[in-house]
């Protein structure tokens, strides 16, 4: 739900400014107001820039940790024994300093070893011949050596007649080979330094030998090898003393934009300041600042005015929070709508899943995330909620891993078959029983949407702006058992007959004749014709969308069984010795890749169905902005 929030009004003198906002820190409960948007300051643009450096140097760190414990798992790196260090905030600002430079020595030594791999690959197929003598034979000869590569077809012997050309090496189908230039040697190219004009790639050589650059490369990578030591030895030592520099500096981060969070009056003497604090805090609040003496207001909030949000729900409902912020948190006119949309969501995930074995093993998932990675226990937890719905759900339609659970002959099934919600046993209407019911679970959440908004009219305008949302679920819900329950052969008696009639019309009257209080009769009467339209047409829409949850968990089992189908069929000529394993791998793969398509619509339209459908129903407007007290972050 949306905790109740009362607004604060500050009058603050410049002589008590900078100790009535360290007091404001130090309670930890108001959320100030940034009068002053946009606004910013040298301070602010420095902490910002600073903080900018933390999140590098942490994402650093991160990356080294993780390398380090990838290459103890692989057995590639020897332990490293550390001792972390206590958290010194004050030496933060120092290590990014030195992982800034490790950084840059590693980007630079990157570059450097990618440069003798080049020369080295230039240099391979010519092999190790000193520069030195080579330069020695040209003064000696007064002619040039040449380096040129081609593809081994294209290498001509008139090459060989006329310039010398001697190959040296051939790899991947190409030819190195070496020609002189010279007046000794050929009149018709007098410059030695002039290439042989010929149809093949003349390589301009590295300054030094091959054993050079490969001791070069060596040297570069120890060099490489002892900045990832020391990077990951920061790393694991220094960790704690980042992450509480960065704390200190989010603390001026948020004490500079607090700063400049007021509007000054009375010719800059005094400074107004706005703010929010929870209901539950204000009298806690406004006793201390009754002892500072600032001179404060404490308001109800006013119609239109944008109040920070914060929802408190109850360990199950907030499971399903992260979703809700996906799309928005409420504002504060708005009803929340997680705890109402949970239950509907997780069963939407089961229908779409639709398989009890997906759903074993999306709860094994789950559970071992719990144990294994913390972090993730919110979302671990969501999970196994969502994995045990799709077991239910797959249980009661008879599908496992993509078996038809009522076409299998096994006798511990027998006693349960007739149970399994399927066209065998149920055929409600002529229709799929699961289609059917998942219309009707459709129209169930959109009657609880209609509900809600009605519910928001009355807490935001008194009880007179919710009879004409009311009506059209009194309407809606009537008309629906009056003609429902004997179409599923309940015989309704006539009195209970009479009595939908009734509520029917009554129904009526509110939706044509007062479905907006602020307009006269004339005016009532058209927007009460106009809703009849708008429902007609829109609520068959929203119904029929829900029909995908019926469509999308079929096609996952239909999909899952054809996998079944094409693992025994084949390989069925296969001996049973060489047979299982072409059966696992195609199992693996088509249950893989079902899973995989199958989660991504589980997800996909229950959220579609929730923000669309459920939202829209239930007027919800959303737009929140989360409340964030001024507070110390540091411990």
């Amino acid at each position: 739900m949306i905790q109740p929030m009362k607004k604060l009004t500050f009058l603050v003198t410049d002589k008590e400014y900078d100790a009535f906002i360290a007091q404001l820190q130090q309670w930890g409960v108001v959320h100030v107001v940034e009068l002053q948007a946009g606004a910013t300051s040298p301070e602010l643009q420095d902490a910002l820039a600073l903080d900018a450096r933390y999140k590098e140097a942490l994402k650093s760190m991160t990356y080294a940790a993780a390398a380090y414990e990838k290459s103890k798992k692989e057995g590639g790196d020897a332990q490293v024994s550390v001792q972390p260090r206590e958290a010194q905030p004050a030496n933060g600002l120092d290590i990014v300093a030195q992982i800034e430079q490790l950084t840059a020595d590693e980007t630079a030594t990157r570059h450097a070893i990618d440069d003798a791999e080049k020369a080295i690959a230039q240099l391979e197929p010519f092999g190790d011949f000193s520069w030195d003598e080579i330069h020695a034979l040209e003064a000696d000869t007064h002619c040039r050596i040449h380096f040129f590569r081609c593809g081994s077809k294209s290498f001509r012997q008139q090459w060989a007649d006329t310039y010398f050309a001697t190959p040296v090496a051939e790899e991947n189908k190409k030819t190195y080979f070496v020609t002189f230039s010279g007046p000794a040697l050929n009149d018709a190219n007098g410059d030695p330094s002039q290439a042989p004009a010929i149809a093949a790639e003349h390589l301009e050589l590295p300054e030094h030998n091959l054993a050079y650059y490969i001791k070069e490369k060596n040297e570069l990578k120890q060099r490489l090898q002892q900045i990832r030591q020391q990077q990951l030895r920061l790393a694991l030592e220094e960790r704690q003393s980042v992450e509480a520099a960065k704390l200190a500096n989010d603390d001026r981060i948020a004490l500079a934009r607090v700063q400049l969070s007021h509007e000054e009056v009375a010719e800059g003497v005094v400074r107004l300041m706005e703010g929010w604090v929870k209901t539950e805090n204000a009298d806690e609040v406004t006793k201390a600042l009754d002892d500072t003496g600032i001179y404060y207001e404490l308001s109800d909030p006013a119609e239109g005015e944008k109040v920070p949000i914060e929802i408190k729900n109850d360990s199950y409902s907030s499971l399903f929070e992260p979703i809700l912020k996906m799309y928005s948190l409420p504002n504060y006119r708005d009803l929340d709508p997680t705890v109402f949309f949970a239950p509907f969501f997780m069963l939407f995930f089961g229908l779409c899943m639709g398989d009890a074995g997906y759903g074993l093993l999306i709860l094994l998932i789950c559970l071992w995330l719990l144990k294994a990675k913390p972090d993730f226990k919110p979302y671990a937890k969501l999970g196994c909620w969502l994995g045990a719905t799709t077991m239910v759900v797959g249980l009661l339609t008879g599908s496992f891993f993509g078996i038809d659970l009522s076409q299998q002959d096994w006798a511990f099934l027998a006693p349960v078959k007739h149970l399994f919600i399927n066209e065998n046993n149920y055929k409600p209407f002529g229709y799929a029983p699961m289609m059917v019911f998942s219309v009707v679970i459709g129209l169930v959440q959109v009657l609880l949407g209609m509900t809600l908004a009605g519910a928001k009219a009355v807490k935001n305008g008194g009880w007179k702006y919710g009879v004409g949302k009311f009506s059209w679920v009194t309407a809606l819900l009537s008309a629906t058992l009056l003609f429902g329950l004997p179409a599923c052969g309940v015989a309704l008696p006539l009195f209970i007959q009479y009595l939908f009639f009734a509520l029917i019309a009554v129904a009526a009257v509110g939706i044509m004749f007062y479905n907006n209080p602020d307009k006269n009769l004339f005016m009532n009467f058209g927007g009460g014709l106009w809703s009849i339209y708008g429902m007609a047409t829109g609520l068959l829409g929203d119904l029929l969308s829900y029909i995908r949850l019926f469509a999308l968990g079929l096609t996952g089992s239909v999909l899952g069984g054809v996998f079944n189908q094409l693992a025994t069929d084949l390989t069925e000529p296969l001996p049973l010795f060489v047979r299982w394993l072409p059966m696992l791998l195609i199992l693996l793969l088509g249950h893989g890749i079902n899973f995989g398509l199958c989660m991504i619509s589980s997800f996909v339209h229950p959220m579609r169905l929730t923000f669309v459908e459920f939202f829209k129903n239930a007027d919800f407007e959303g737009g929140g902005k989360p409340f964030t007290p001024f507070k110390k972050k540091t411990a």
